[in-house]
């Protein structure tokens, strides 16, 4: 075996390349848009020809939600057209795919979790870019795993964990939806997933769904990793999505049913509250393992 990740610098990549190197040392080539650039498929077969890899992990994406309404081109080209070259050269050379999407393809409109086959209906350009990228790579690489996640987060990169921590660190008060409800991802307990997916015995293709276990609100996401990281004197507000315009219209409802990569893989999934805490112990300490 032998595994080519791109986007090793992002949440994603950064906690597989932490897993990867200290379980697999020395079978995995890390690559991000300084070294490759995964639209060119010239480079990409270049790469793919002098490293000859057996799978790739896919964790390039665009995920600026809201600049994706006025970066049209740029989000399409990186969730939709890579994706597309990646596929066509990794089904020539007969490698096995593992890309990652979002519960943005979806509306929000449902009241029960989302499984797998539930009918997709994204409302940005961020969600549609996603899923023509699911639809684009399965079509050229029908043995492709696909693992759309939901609300990611880490001591990496920039995302709502550390947004909060920030802002409530020099302000006294917070406004925060309460009616957008899904499931928030700590990227390390994603990453131990697909560790697991890679080493099974079984290779079994498909789209699956993954984020932590649990369900709430970015209301009270936003209050728990306060709560963690011991900010107390800043007030969190709940507001409705309606008093909070943002240029990308984000589901309401964006729970994700698990039990297809559970059963398949034998994954077994932390609380998200657990996950948070152990996050933001890592963050505020600097552990990098």
């Amino acid at each position: 075996m032998k595994i080519l990740v791109t986007g090793s610098h992002g949440q994603l990549g950064t906690e597989l390349q932490n897993i990867l190197e200290k379980r697999l040392p020395g079978i995995t080539v890390y690559t991000d848009s300084d070294i490759l650039d995964i639209t060119d498929a010239k480079a990409l077969e270049a790469i793919i020809q002098k490293e000859n890899p057996t799978h790739i992990v896919n964790c390039a994406a665009y995920t600026a939600v809201d600049k994706a309404e006025t970066e049209s081109n740029l989000c399409y080209k990186i969730n939709t057209e890579a994706v597309a070259t990646l596929a066509t050269v990794a089904a020539r050379n007969n490698i096995k795919v593992l890309h990652f999407s979002t519960d943005y393809v979806f509306d929000g409109h449902s009241y029960t979790p989302y499984s797998e086959s539930s009918k997709t209906n994204p409302l940005s350009t961020y969600g549609t870019s996603k899923r023509k990228g699911e639809m684009v790579l399965l079509s050229i690489c029908p043995d492709a795993v696909v693992v759309r996640t939901s609300w990611l987060y880490s001591p990496y990169g920039n995302n709502f964990m550390k947004t909060m921590l920030r802002l409530g660190s020099t302000n006294k008060e917070l406004k925060v939806v309460v009616d957008q409800i899904g499931s928030p991802t700590y990227a390390a307990d994603l990453a131990d997933a697909v560790f697991s997916i890679l080493m099974s015995r079984q290779w079994v293709p498909g789209i699956y769904h993954y984020a932590n276990e649990g369900v709430c609100s970015r209301y009270d996401f936003a209050k728990a990793i306060l709560d963690a990281g011991k900010i107390t004197d800043c007030r969190v507000t709940p507001i409705a999505t309606a008093d909070f315009p943002t240029d990308a219209e984000r589901p309401l409802f964006s729970v994700l049913d698990k039990s297809l990569i559970k059963r398949t893989y034998g994954i077994t999934i932390p609380n998200w509250h657990d996950s948070l805490l152990h996050c933001i112990n890592r963050y505020y300490n600097n552990i990098t393992d």
